[in-house]
């Protein structure tokens, strides 16, 4: 007997690491089948749900969302064990059945993350009462809290009643919407469930509905499955005792599949189609949620008031600017765009927006933490206006519509950059503005792309680590890559793939995991706010070990469901522009205003132009200081287009020679028309800008400058109907403004090809203003600038190889700044500046760290300096600094200054640190004299000078050790005493390649400093696919 059958029961790749299939195989192998409708019940999450409801939606089938629920035994905030299981939960199958099912999975959901999380996210019997509106129950596999009592096998009378109450307990909740669920995968103990709860359940007269529990869509995904647990786990295929899902029946079967492994409950498998007939999700996606900015009491209308606050702000950027301020007020082109702005705004309900954001900012400007807009916002006067960004607008002929337009159907999107180390203060003022409940970071998937996948499993399939990570080296370093691409594009990985019967397999299961999500994590800028608590909309929940609060979904989804998405990016280069700053007013006293500093400083461009631009905000790489030099910038627009340049696109069409050629009159540049030569001009000739192409597709070939930007997204995007669409008005434009068709064709050929290059302009410019004010402050305040550069790499500090921080005390040396030993009784936490000299951060000795390093600096502030070990030993806690971090400094030399060797040091560390510890421990117990004063020892009695007779280390060992620490040598360089010897050889010194012309021969000669082995992207047949990259390092620097 056949009928139909929809799968109540369905795992997707979002039961991390125990789901093997895409939602979308899922709902193709549905539709397959035959079925109308299908439901996506993911392992105590809604990670799926949005997408699997659009999908579902589209394929023409009905999307039942639903999930896996965890049910703590007793309450969810209670950390007890559920019949001794791990999980200390049980499992129940929730589906929604209408908009208001679908609100109340949200809730149960977010609780179980937010409130009920002990081994896995649980809810309890007391959300389900309250939640239950619109939610079909079924009582759950055979990891239930039914089935766990109908399978005690210990006193069967009461483990019937115990069942008994159970689904009674459940219906009283649920009513006609509780369901027994039964399955048969073919194991005993669902055979055994399934005699017992059909018994229960037609003895109290509850329907009964047969499920599947498919964690994959096809049967011979079992083996992938398999190798999926074992990730999980951590365990080898191999094992023996291991979470197994035993045979191959865990696939989304067919009906006749289904009726088939129910004989005589033909009416459970026909009950599925049945409930689902009863669901019916209609969401409401993009309609907005966007909360409301409280306007002061006497203002009412937030359109209104967003004028005056950008009318204020232009009239403050503009004092002093007798051509935009005239007679104190607004200039006519300055009117006139700010008026077109908001006339756009208003007419698309953003208002709101935009004060939510000038809200914050100005907030982060209050409090003293630095930002700036980036992207395509900075083009907006309103922008500009509000403070988000910088520069403004009209100054640099920036498009808004690059930004917003009439016809723009999503939310405006700014970026905002805040100073790295306080952003989160502004993501906690949001918090606190508009309610902890209606804000939260936006969550992201860890999905298994190619490497990653190969390593899983690898491990799983317990093949060696060393095979491993030869076939996955053979993958090429390619954003995006795929198994298949690598196979199709490495020779050396095909022989492989094709050759060997292990690595094949472990490359099959690879290619059938990529793409599945392993992990979730928070997304690095991303918060949403909303009008109501999130719960309302989203899901929400917590990265495994962390407190912040996320979305259940990602970025996509989130818009989507109609929230407002803002960016809080954390900068590092503005952290190191304030720190400099603040070090300047520490060693000057000078109050320095960054945007307040000429831009037409002759000092800077002559630093841009020598190419000396390590540590320069995006100017750093060799290849850019090369076109630097190459260039020559004098003018603040050269740095705009130095931004744009600089990518493979321009670098390969042979747009920089062109820009470089007419710049220095070597070259004359070429304008088919005049109004090209009106916006090309400012680069030379050459088209760089998005802004660019838009302009020259709005003025010559009448299309307006909104529907230019689509153009252009349409020609990177490939879109034909929507190009071809565009040329004809292009064509029939361009020839009304008098070119030849031969012409306008030449002109939209050059615009196919460079829309692909265009960068956005209104980006570029904020970028540029950043690397403008870093090279100002290198030029003008070397010593205060490089300190806090130098801080600034200190998070990202790599021993095992050259770092940021080394590179840039090596441009210390060159620039003549000397950077002083560490010392624990002159040197802080973080780089300092006294006397025009560097001296070296406690926290960026390897094993030192920030807390060692506070303790030092705060107690010596305190107290004074330390005279020796045994004393630093007795007034800083080993809490504070252990033993670890005293022998990193004593490598280091921080101990230098007390006048003990390193090796007496070495050798009385012990002893230092159990006086101390027993002087630490005196003080806890409190001994005190009579007049209740801490007994001090006498300085004599200190075992200060008891150091052992013996001898310094050698010069060698001694230097590696500060090299082990430091990451370089600083006190002295190995090769000293080879210097005359190289000298005798070499042409050359690694500092002075730089000026060697191209293909001149050179001797350089040094040591081997580092050393890392890669494969080659497209390996010649029978060639060698391996290579190395290595440092040669002499005194001067390295190469």
């Amino acid at each position: 007997m056949s009928g139909s059958f929809v799968h109540l029961h369905c795992h997707s790749h979002y039961s991390l690491l125990d789901g093997a299939s895409s939602i979308g195989k899922l709902i193709d192998r549905a539709k397959s089948h035959g079925m109308n409708a299908l439901a996506l019940t993911d392992h105590g999450n809604l990670h799926g749900a949005l997408e699997f409801y659009k999908k579902a939606k589209t394929a023409g089938i009905n999307p039942i969302i639903g999930y896996e629920a965890y049910v703590a035994p007793k309450s969810r905030f209670s950390r007890g064990n559920a019949s001794s299981s791990k999980e200390a939960a049980y499992h129940l199958t929730l589906l929604a059945k209408n908009r208001v099912g679908f609100k109340n999975l949200i809730k149960l959901a977010s609780k179980a993350s937010l409130e009920g999380f002990y081994f896995k996210p649980r809810i309890d019997r007391e959300l389900l009462a309250e939640l239950s509106e619109g939610i079909i129950c079924l009582s759950g596999c055979v990891s239930s809290e039914f089935s766990r009592a109908v399978l005690n096998n210990q006193d069967t009378q009461k483990s019937e009643k115990e069942a008994i109450e159970i689904a009674q307990w459940f219906h009283g909740v649920f009513g006609e919407r509780y369901f027994i669920e039964v399955m048969n995968n073919n194991l005993e103990i669902q055979r055994s469930q399934l005699e017992g709860a059909v018994r229960i359940a037609n003895k109290i007269g509850l329907p009964i509905v047969a499920t599947s529990d498919a964690h994959y869509a096809d049967r011979e995904d079992a083996e992938i499955q398999d190798v999926l647990l074992c990730i999980n786990t951590g365990k080898f295929r191999t094992d023996t005792a291991r979470m197994k899902m035993e045979g191959n029946q865990f696939y989304l079967r067919s009906p006749e599949e289904m009726y088939a492994c129910f004989p005589g409950l033909e009416d459970a498998v026909a009950r599925s189609q049945e409930i689902a007939n009863t669901v019916e999700i209609d969401l409401e996606l993009g309609k907005r949620h966007f909360p409301v900015y409280p306007l002061p009491p006497e203002k009412k209308d937030p359109d209104e008031y967003l004028r005056e606050v950008c009318v204020a702000g232009l009239k403050d950027r503009y004092a002093g600017n007798e051509e935009m301020l005239p007679g104190g007020e607004l200039s006519v082109v300055a009117q006139a765009r700010l008026d077109r702005e908001l006339g756009v705004i208003q007419r698309l309900g953003f208002a709101n927006y935009f004060l939510i954001v000038w809200d914050f900012v100005r907030h982060s400007r209050e409090q003293g933490v630095p930002n700036t807009a980036r992207g395509s916002g900075v083009g907006a006067l309103v922008c500009y206006a509000t403070y988000l960004s910088h520069v403004c607008p009209i100054k640099y002929d920036l498009l808004f519509e690059r930004f917003l337009y009439e016809n723009r159907l999503e939310a405006p999107d700014i970026d905002i950059d805040f100073c790295k180390d306080r952003r989160a203060e502004i993501i906690q003022y949001v918090r606190d503005k508009y309610g902890e409940e209606n804000v939260a970071q936006i969550g992201t998937f860890g999905t298994m792309a190619a490497k990653a996948a190969i390593k899983d499993v690898g491990r799983a399939l317990g093949i060696p680590l060393m095979r491993v990570n030869q076939i996955t080296e053979m993958v090429p370093d390619e954003l995006k890559i795929t198994i298949e691409k690598a196979i199709d594009k490495n020779i050396e990985l095909k022989a492989t793939y094709e050759g060997d019967s292990e690595a094949r397999e472990l490359l099959d299961i690879a290619m059938k995991l990529e793409g599945n999500a392993r992990n979730v994590g928070t997304h690095a800028a991303a918060v949403v706010i909303a009008d109501k608590p999130l719960t309302e909309y989203v899901p929400l929940g917590r990265v495994s070990g962390k407190t912040d609060i996320i979305t259940q979904w990602s970025m996509g989804d989130v818009e989507e469901a109609g929230l407002l998405k803002m960016d809080f990016l954390g900068l590092r280069n503005l952290t190191i522009l304030s720190k400099a700053v603040q070090i300047i007013h520490q060693t000057t006293g000078e109050e320095l205003d960054l945007l307040k500093i000429p831009l037409d400083d002759k000092r800077t461009f002559a630093l841009l132009q020598r190419g000396e631009t390590k540590g320069v905000f995006q100017l750093e790489s060799g290849g850019i200081r090369d076109l630097l030099q190459r260039m020559k910038p004098d003018h603040f627009s050269d740095i705009i287009a130095t931004n744009a340049l600089y990518r493979p696109g321009p670098l390969e069409g042979g747009m920089v020679d062109d820009y470089v050629a007419v710049k220095h009159k070597r070259k004359e540049a070429v304008y088919l028309h005049e109004v090209l030569k009106d916006i090309l001009e400012e680069t030379n000739g050459v088209m760089v800008y998005q802004e660019q192409v838009m302009r020259i597709l709005n003025r010559l070939g009448g299309i307006e400058l909104a529907a230019a930007y689509t153009c252009i997204k349409a020609i990177s995007k490939k879109k034909e109907a929507l190009i071809a669409q565009n040329e004809s008005k292009f064509m029939e434009g361009a020839t009304d403004k008098g070119l030849t068709e031969k012409q306008a064709r030449e002109m939209w050929e050059m615009i196919l090809k460079f829309a692909g290059y265009g960068f956005n302009k209104s980006h570029s410019t904020a970028y540029a203003l950043l690397a403008y004010q870093t090279a100002y402050l290198k030029a003008h305040y070397p010593v205060e600038f490089m300190a806090a550069l130098l801080s600034g790499d200190i998070p990202g500090r790599y021993f095992k190889r050259k770092d940021s921080l080394i590179e840039h005390i090596e441009d210390c040396a060159r620039m003549g700044i000397e950077v002083v030993h560490p010392n624990v009784n002159s040197s802080d936490v973080d780089f300092t500046v006294k006397d025009k000299k560097i001296y070296f951060a406690l926290s960026a000795i390897k094993g030192c760290g920030g807390g060692a390093a506070e303790a030092i600096s705060a107690e010596r502030k305190k107290n004074g300096p330390f005279k020796s070990i045994f004393e630093f030993c007795e007034r800083v806690e080993a809490s504070g600094c252990n033993r670890a971090a005293i022998e990193t400094l004593i490598k280091a030399g921080a101990f230098d200054e007390t006048g003990a060797k390193r090796s007496q040091l070495m050798a009385v560390v012990e002893k230092a640190i159990q006086a101390g510890a027993s002087m630490h421990a005196d003080r806890r117990s409190g001994q005190m004299n009579l007049f209740g004063e801490e007994i001090a020892t006498p300085e004599e009695e200190l075992p200060t000078n008891n150091m052992p007779e013996m001898d310094e280390f050698a010069d060698k060992p001694k230097l590696m050790m500060e090299k082990e620490v430091l990451g370089m040598y600083l006190s002295a360089h190995p090769l000293e005493e080879y210097q005359a010897l190289l000298a005798t050889f070499c042409s050359h010194e690694t500092t002075n390649l730089k000026d060697v012309k191209d293909r001149q021969e050179v001797i350089v000669g040094g040591m081997i400093s580092s050393i890392k082995l890669a494969n080659t992207k497209n390996p010649k047949p029978g060639a060698p696919s391996k290579y190395a990259n290595f440092d040669l390092e002499d005194v001067q620097g390295a190469v």
